[in-house]
């Protein structure tokens, strides 16, 4: 199933922005549908999810306030946003334009290389699968947070370019802390380690990368991504005592193995995205 997730909710993994019906998440956000087939795509999302809804890590109980203006925590957060404005052009930025794709199987394909092994629904389905499912409840694990506090992305603050200029008018009403992105980025770097854990380490660091591009892109502050990834590793952590989960995660590391052998290397340039990265 291909699912296209614009930037509305992409913690809560909403599919279109603005209008009129809505469904309710958990955590008491709208989900708003444009169309009967986004309404549709919307409750496959949340139908997806491994945890029943409430069985996720509560952010509000675990998260601190996001930093203060005039805060220790806000000058770091400054500095960093200043830092990577001069990535503006460079590989990197590229990389964290692409990375900004949420969609499936887009997304999934950013840890192809680290992975080792192409990841497709046709391919690797299995895994495909564990990480369409995962999405579902790590996103969701940041939004009553992200909603409680509104905060106010960089560029906004700074009046400086993103990586997503299309993007810019939702992310302006859309609250940066914690970052969704970053929890999805994470959350699927712990959960492939499960499936290759020969590969943790390069799995890992693409993890962190991922959300890291959310900095460069310009939309998300330092503190944003940390907290999401925190918030991703708690769920992840809860996600361990759901049977569906780890029988998918076996499946998923039965098939990547297999695929390991089978495939070739994998299609992508794997060679740009080190150099990119390593810049």
């Amino acid at each position: 199933m291909r699912i296209t997730l614009v930037t509305k909710a992409v913690a809560a993994l909403v599919v279109a922005v603005g209008c009129a019906s809505a469904a309710q998440q958990p955590g008491g956000s709208p989900i708003q549908a444009t169309t009967p087939e986004q309404e549709a795509q919307i409750r496959a999302i949340l139908a997806a999810a491994y945890l029943p809804q409430g069985g996720a890590p509560d952010s509000l109980a675990i998260l601190p306030a996001p930093p203060a203006f005039g805060s220790p925590g806000q000058a770091r957060d400054d500095a960093s946003a200043a830092a990577a404005q001069g990535q503006q052009g460079t590989p990197r930025w590229s990389l964290a334009t692409r990375d900004a794709d949420l969609s499936l199987p887009n997304a999934a394909r950013a840890f192809t290389c680290a992975l080792g092994v192409e990841i497709s629904e046709a391919g690797t389905p299995r895994t495909y699968n564990l990480l369409r499912r995962s999405m579902a409840d790590v996103g969701l694990s940041t939004y009553p947070t992200k909603t409680k506090y509104q905060r106010t992305r960089p560029f906004v603050v700074t009046s400086t370019p993103t990586c997503t200029p299309a993007e810019e008018d939702f992310l302006r009403h859309d609250g940066s802390y914690p970052s969704g992105h970053s929890a999805i980025g994470w959350g699927w770097a712990l959960v492939l380690t499960q499936v290759a854990p020969e590969r943790q380490n390069e799995i890992l660091a693409r993890g962190r990368a991922f959300g890291q591009s959310r900095v460069v892109c310009n939309v998300h502050w330092l503190s944003d991504t940390e907290e999401g990834r925190l918030m991703a590793s708690a769920t992840v952590a809860r996600l361990q005592s759901a049977p569906e989960f780890r029988a998918d995660v076996e499946a998923a590391r039965s098939e990547i193995a297999t695929a390991r052998t089978a495939q070739a290397a994998p299609a992508s340039d794997c060679a740009s995205e080190a150099a990119a990265l390593a810049a």
